[in-house]
Protein backbone atom coordinates (compact mmCIF):
# COMPACT_ATOMS: atom_id res chain seq x y z
CA UNK A 1 0.00 0.00 0.00
CA UNK A 2 1.16 3.51 -1.22
CA UNK A 3 1.48 6.44 1.27
CA UNK A 4 3.24 9.47 1.41
CA UNK A 5 7.36 9.44 2.39
CA UNK A 6 6.86 11.80 4.59
CA UNK A 7 4.41 9.81 6.72
CA UNK A 8 6.11 6.71 6.06
CA UNK A 9 9.27 8.26 7.42
CA UNK A 10 7.62 9.48 10.29
CA UNK A 11 6.11 6.60 11.06
CA UNK A 12 9.11 4.21 11.33
CA UNK A 13 10.26 7.10 14.25
CA UNK A 14 13.34 8.67 12.75
CA UNK A 15 12.14 12.22 12.46
CA UNK A 16 8.92 14.25 12.49
CA UNK A 17 6.67 14.69 9.39
CA UNK A 18 7.39 18.46 9.24
CA UNK A 19 11.27 17.11 9.31
CA UNK A 20 10.89 14.23 6.80
CA UNK A 21 9.34 17.32 4.97
CA UNK A 22 12.44 19.40 5.18
CA UNK A 23 14.95 15.98 4.20
CA UNK A 24 12.98 15.35 1.31
CA UNK A 25 13.05 19.53 0.57
CA UNK A 26 16.95 19.10 1.15
CA UNK A 27 17.51 16.06 -1.68
CA UNK A 28 18.38 13.67 0.99
CA UNK A 29 15.68 10.80 0.14
CA UNK A 30 15.14 8.37 -2.13
CA UNK A 31 13.23 6.01 -3.54
CA UNK A 32 14.69 3.17 -5.56
CA UNK A 33 17.52 5.01 -6.37
CA UNK A 34 16.05 8.33 -7.51
CA UNK A 35 15.84 11.15 -5.87
CA UNK A 36 12.14 12.29 -4.44
CA UNK A 37 10.12 15.57 -4.54
CA UNK A 38 7.40 16.66 -1.29
CA UNK A 39 3.70 14.66 -2.30
CA UNK A 40 5.93 11.46 -3.52
CA UNK A 41 4.64 8.42 -2.79
CA UNK A 42 6.08 4.65 -1.94
CA UNK A 43 4.86 1.46 -1.01
CA UNK A 44 7.43 0.56 2.15
CA UNK A 45 6.74 -3.46 1.74
CA UNK A 46 7.93 -3.37 -1.91
CA UNK A 47 9.83 -0.11 -2.28
CA UNK A 48 13.72 0.34 -1.33
CA UNK A 49 13.52 4.08 0.97
CA UNK A 50 17.09 5.39 1.62
CA UNK A 51 17.79 8.57 3.79
CA UNK A 52 21.48 10.07 2.72
CA UNK A 53 21.76 7.14 0.84
CA UNK A 54 21.10 4.69 3.65
CA UNK A 55 17.88 2.39 3.84
CA UNK A 56 15.24 2.59 6.85
CA UNK A 57 14.99 -0.06 8.77
CA UNK A 58 11.86 -2.36 8.72
CA UNK A 59 9.62 -0.91 11.24
CA UNK A 60 9.06 -3.17 14.33
CA UNK A 61 5.67 -4.78 15.46
CA UNK A 62 4.09 -1.70 17.85
CA UNK A 63 4.97 -1.73 21.06
CA UNK A 64 3.32 0.79 23.53
CA UNK A 65 4.65 0.48 27.11
CA UNK A 66 4.77 2.33 30.75
CA UNK A 67 7.87 3.26 33.05
CA UNK A 68 7.33 4.62 36.54
CA UNK A 69 10.56 6.52 36.22
CA UNK A 70 12.54 7.18 39.18
CA UNK A 71 14.58 10.54 40.16
CA UNK A 72 17.99 10.55 38.82
CA UNK A 73 17.33 9.03 35.42
CA UNK A 74 17.51 11.69 32.33
CA UNK A 75 15.30 10.86 29.88
CA UNK A 76 16.86 9.39 26.93
CA UNK A 77 17.77 6.48 25.28
CA UNK A 78 21.84 7.10 25.41
CA UNK A 79 23.34 9.67 27.51
CA UNK A 80 27.07 11.67 26.17
CA UNK A 81 27.86 12.53 30.41
CA UNK A 82 27.43 8.57 31.08
CA UNK A 83 24.39 8.79 33.66
CA UNK A 84 21.95 6.62 34.44
CA UNK A 85 19.10 6.67 31.88
CA UNK A 86 15.48 5.47 30.92
CA UNK A 87 17.43 2.85 28.76
CA UNK A 88 18.63 1.04 31.38
CA UNK A 89 14.94 0.27 33.27
CA UNK A 90 13.29 -0.96 29.88
CA UNK A 91 16.15 -2.52 28.73
CA UNK A 92 15.04 -5.72 28.81
CA UNK A 93 11.86 -5.01 25.71
CA UNK A 94 13.92 -6.74 23.07
CA UNK A 95 13.05 -4.14 20.82
CA UNK A 96 14.29 -0.50 19.73
CA UNK A 97 11.57 1.67 21.64
CA UNK A 98 11.88 5.25 22.86
CA UNK A 99 10.25 7.75 24.78
CA UNK A 100 6.93 9.64 24.39
CA UNK A 101 7.86 13.48 25.89
CA UNK A 102 10.18 13.99 28.45
CA UNK A 103 10.44 14.16 32.87
CA UNK A 104 13.09 16.24 33.75
CA UNK A 105 15.90 14.37 35.91
CA UNK A 106 15.16 15.14 39.14
CA UNK A 107 11.25 14.41 38.31
CA UNK A 108 9.41 10.97 38.87
CA UNK A 109 6.29 8.85 37.49
CA UNK A 110 4.63 8.09 34.29
CA UNK A 111 6.50 8.04 31.15
CA UNK A 112 5.75 6.68 28.16
CA UNK A 113 7.58 4.80 25.67
CA UNK A 114 7.00 3.42 22.38
CA UNK A 115 8.29 2.65 18.50
CA UNK A 116 5.47 3.57 16.85
CA UNK A 117 6.60 6.96 15.17
CA UNK A 118 3.09 8.59 14.01
CA UNK A 119 1.67 7.59 17.68
CA UNK A 120 4.69 9.55 19.35
CA UNK A 121 4.18 12.52 16.67
CA UNK A 122 0.50 12.91 17.45
CA UNK A 123 0.94 12.79 21.20
CA UNK A 124 4.37 15.29 21.16
CA UNK A 125 2.22 17.69 19.00
CA UNK A 126 0.77 21.03 20.95
CA UNK A 127 -2.79 20.13 19.46
CA UNK A 128 -2.29 17.03 21.94
CA UNK A 129 -4.69 18.24 24.50
CA UNK A 130 -4.96 15.50 27.75
CA UNK A 131 -4.15 16.15 30.82
CA UNK A 132 -0.89 15.75 32.40
CA UNK A 133 -2.03 15.32 36.46
CA UNK A 134 1.26 15.47 39.08
CA UNK A 135 1.35 15.25 42.52
CA UNK A 136 3.79 17.82 43.81
CA UNK A 137 5.34 18.00 47.33
CA UNK A 138 6.21 21.67 48.01
CA UNK A 139 7.32 23.98 50.88
CA UNK A 140 8.04 27.67 51.15
CA UNK A 141 5.24 30.63 50.47
CA UNK A 142 2.24 27.91 51.32
CA UNK A 143 -0.11 30.63 51.25
CA UNK A 144 0.27 31.18 47.34
CA UNK A 145 -0.66 27.76 46.78
CA UNK A 146 -3.79 29.24 45.11
CA UNK A 147 -1.81 31.45 42.58
CA UNK A 148 -1.04 28.15 40.73
CA UNK A 149 -4.03 28.37 39.13
CA UNK A 150 -3.80 32.34 37.82
CA UNK A 151 -2.57 32.75 34.46
CA UNK A 152 1.15 33.00 34.09
CA UNK A 153 3.55 33.48 31.50
CA UNK A 154 6.72 31.28 31.25
CA UNK A 155 10.04 31.89 29.08
CA UNK A 156 7.54 34.22 27.59
CA UNK A 157 4.79 31.87 26.52
CA UNK A 158 1.60 32.04 28.30
CA UNK A 159 0.64 28.77 29.97
CA UNK A 160 -3.34 27.78 29.90
CA UNK A 161 -4.32 27.93 33.75
CA UNK A 162 -3.96 24.92 35.78
CA UNK A 163 -6.21 22.89 37.76
CA UNK A 164 -4.68 22.74 41.30
CA UNK A 165 -6.15 20.49 44.53
CA UNK A 166 -4.14 20.57 48.10
CA UNK A 167 -4.35 16.98 48.71
CA UNK A 168 -2.92 17.34 52.13
CA UNK A 169 -0.64 20.59 54.42
CA UNK A 170 0.73 21.03 57.18
CA UNK A 171 2.78 24.60 58.71
CA UNK A 172 5.82 23.25 56.41
CA UNK A 173 4.94 21.42 53.45
CA UNK A 174 1.92 20.41 51.29
CA UNK A 175 1.18 17.27 48.47
CA UNK A 176 -0.77 19.06 45.59
CA UNK A 177 -2.30 17.99 42.63
CA UNK A 178 -1.41 19.99 39.79
CA UNK A 179 -3.16 19.23 36.25
CA UNK A 180 -1.98 20.75 33.16
CA UNK A 181 -2.77 20.42 28.77
CA UNK A 182 0.83 21.83 28.35
CA UNK A 183 4.01 19.89 29.12
CA UNK A 184 6.56 23.07 28.35
CA UNK A 185 10.19 22.17 29.51
CA UNK A 186 9.92 21.95 33.45
CA UNK A 187 6.77 24.09 33.43
CA UNK A 188 5.88 22.65 36.99
CA UNK A 189 8.93 23.48 38.51
CA UNK A 190 8.79 27.30 36.86
CA UNK A 191 5.25 28.01 38.18
CA UNK A 192 6.19 27.22 41.70
CA UNK A 193 9.16 29.17 41.80
CA UNK A 194 6.99 31.67 40.06
CA UNK A 195 5.22 31.61 43.46
CA UNK A 196 7.63 31.52 45.95
CA UNK A 197 7.12 27.53 46.48
CA UNK A 198 10.22 25.51 46.72
CA UNK A 199 9.80 21.68 45.04
CA UNK A 200 10.64 18.60 46.93
CA UNK A 201 8.89 15.79 45.30
CA UNK A 202 7.37 15.74 41.08
CA UNK A 203 5.58 12.70 40.07
CA UNK A 204 3.82 12.60 37.19
CA UNK A 205 0.50 10.42 37.96
CA UNK A 206 -1.27 10.56 34.86
CA UNK A 207 -1.92 11.50 31.27
CA UNK A 208 -5.72 11.48 30.12
CA UNK A 209 -7.25 8.23 31.25
CA UNK A 210 -3.69 6.00 31.62
CA UNK A 211 -2.96 6.11 35.15
CA UNK A 212 0.57 5.43 36.57
CA UNK A 213 -1.22 3.45 39.32
CA UNK A 214 0.25 0.88 41.78
CA UNK A 215 3.29 0.16 38.78
CA UNK A 216 6.01 -0.66 41.19
CA UNK A 217 8.92 2.81 40.84
CA UNK A 218 11.65 1.83 38.45
CA UNK A 219 8.81 -1.24 36.52
CA UNK A 220 7.31 -1.27 32.96
CA UNK A 221 4.49 -2.77 31.83
CA UNK A 222 2.48 -3.03 28.33
CA UNK A 223 -0.27 -0.40 27.60
CA UNK A 224 -3.39 -2.08 27.37
CA UNK A 225 -5.72 -1.52 23.96
CA UNK A 226 -7.74 0.50 25.64
CA UNK A 227 -5.42 2.99 27.52
CA UNK A 228 -3.72 2.94 23.57
CA UNK A 229 -6.79 3.85 22.12
CA UNK A 230 -7.46 6.62 24.74
CA UNK A 231 -4.74 8.39 24.35
CA UNK A 232 -5.05 7.96 20.03
CA UNK A 233 -8.67 9.56 20.13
Amino acid sequence: MENRVQKIIAAHGIVSRRAAEKLIKDGRVKVNGAVIELGAQADVEKDEIMIDDKPIKPLDSPIYIMLNKPAGYVTTMKDEFSRKNVSDLVAGIGLRIYPIGRLDMDSEGLLLFTNDGSFANRLMHPSFNKVKKYEVDVSGELENISKLSEPMVIDGYRISPAQVEILSKNKKSALVCISIHEGRNRQIRKMCELVGLRVKRLRRVSIGNVELGDLEEGKWRYLTAREIQSLAE
